[in-house]
């Protein structure tokens, strides 16, 4: 099954200093088709202004996840972990666990910054608090599927939950293909470009929920940035 939904119908709140598009359910959004897809709670696609500072606060049993898309990315929290910059193309894992305060920060005065934000919730409650970040380059998601989380960690930054998050730069008639376990399903997310997901087009902003299929197939018409999360469902 591959459901699609296009970029015009994903919600858009502009405020002011920041812009988001907000894949699920979340503050005064509700929709009921959209609350998760498995522990894949949060999927925000955000945009914030030069120098801009989002307030610390609060969450709790949350693994919140950050891929930079654009400009430079600073973080603040009250577990001492680090702040960056980060640049465009890292990765940031913040355990929320028992409860923390956290700040999502463009480190940049001149430049806006754009970010993706996921909340993977865990496969268990309480955890210790604690920041994990990683760097990687252009080169390193250049006409593969990178994974830069994993509920293993290795070489990507650990989630706790049997969950994973790859990136990738796709050139012009490059196809790349991931294997879909028996239960598990797919949140596929065309940051841009254009690119044929199983036949199914899909361009800038689409974005789709993937599951009952053995694989994925993708294949770029364009030069295609995209995310794919990769979760448990039932």
């Amino acid at each position: 099954m591959l459901k699609i939904r296009r970029d015009r119908e994903i919600v858009d709140v502009d405020g002011g200093w920041f812009r988001a598009r907000w894949h699920f359910s979340f503050d005064s959004y509700h929709d009921p088709e959209y609350v998760s897809f498995g522990p894949l709670r949060v999927f925000n696609d955000d945009r914030l202004v030069p120098g801009a500072i989002w307030p610390l606060h609060p969450h709790r049993d949350v693994e919140g996840i950050t891929y930079v898309v654009e400009g430079t990315f600073r973080h603040q929290d009250d577990v001492g972990g680090p702040p960056g910059p980060l640049p465009a193309g890292s990765v940031q894992r913040m355990t929320l666990g028992r409860g923390a305060w956290h700040s999502e920060q463009n480190a940049s005065e001149t430049e806006p910054m754009r970010f993706i934000q996921m909340w993977i919730m865990p496969a268990e409650r309480g955890l210790e608090p604690g920041v994990e970040q990683r760097v990687f380059t252009t080169e390193d998601r250049t006409d593969r599927l990178l994974e830069v989380v994993s509920g293993d960690g290795g070489d990507a930054v650990l989630v706790h939950q049997d969950a994973r998050v790859y990136v990738s730069r796709l050139n012009p008639g490059v196809e790349v293909a991931h294997v879909l376990g028996p239960g598990r399903g797919v949140y596929l997310y065309v940051i841009e470009g254009d690119a044929r997901v199983n036949g199914e087009r899909m361009t800038t902003g689409d974005a789709a929920q993937i599951w009952d299929e053995p694989g994925i197939r993708i294949a770029a018409d364009a030069p295609t940035e995209l995310v794919l999360v990769d979760v448990p469902l039932g």
